[in-house]
């Protein structure tokens, strides 16, 4: 296993246990098997960007301290130059580019997102708390939200709820590329 998934884990163990809270608790309250948060905290399971949102939100830290181990401290703006953001691979079909790591205070997560090509079956879902804002800059997506699945294309965009269960899988054989911003 990588050795950021091992250090990421690490971090969210010591707020965890600085919290005094149980991994029971937090696995309960992230609805999630106490197994697999356990797994997330050793480092043996990557963490998706959804749950390292959920975590940074628990612990009210910016989800840069939990992917780079530095505190934020950009007050006033945070230059992320092409391909620089922090990479973030939490799940096989998606890669996530971390574009504002370093700012502090922040009132949501930007990422660019890769989507690997899968036609056919639908992807493992996820939800979080909050909104999440999708603008496609590469490619062809399905997007699958709650019961629906739509086809969005470069230069479109989605908004909605994420608590709802949504995932993303790039058409036609090909990669697809979106921002998202997650609130």
């Amino acid at each position: 296993m990588k050795e950021s998934v091992k250090n990421i884990g690490f971090r969210i163990k010591e707020l965890r246990e600085l919290s005094n809270i149980s991994t029971k608790e937090i696995a309960t309250e992230f609805n999630m098997d106490e197994k697999e948060y356990i797994q997330y905290e050793n480092g043996k399971k990557d963490i998706p960007a959804s749950i390292l949102y959920e975590i940074a939100n628990k612990f009210k830290v910016d989800m840069g301290l939990l992917l780079t181990g530095e505190e934020t401290r950009m007050h006033v703006f945070n230059v992320t130059r092409k391909g620089k953001g922090v990479s973030v691979e939490r799940q096989k079909q998606y890669k996530y580019e971390n574009l504002g790591e370093k700012f502090i205070h922040k009132k949501g997560e930007t990422f660019i997102v890769t989507v690997e090509p899968k036609d056919g079956k639908k992807p493992k879902t996820n939800s979080h708390p909050g909104q999440e804002f999708d603008y496609v800059l590469e490619g062809s997506i399905k997007f699958f939200i709650h019961d629906n699945e739509i086809i969005l294309n470069e230069g479109d965009s989605i908004f909605f709820d994420s608590s709802y269960e949504h995932a993303m899988q790039g058409l036609n054989g090909k990669k697809a590329k979106f921002l998202a911003v997650i609130m």
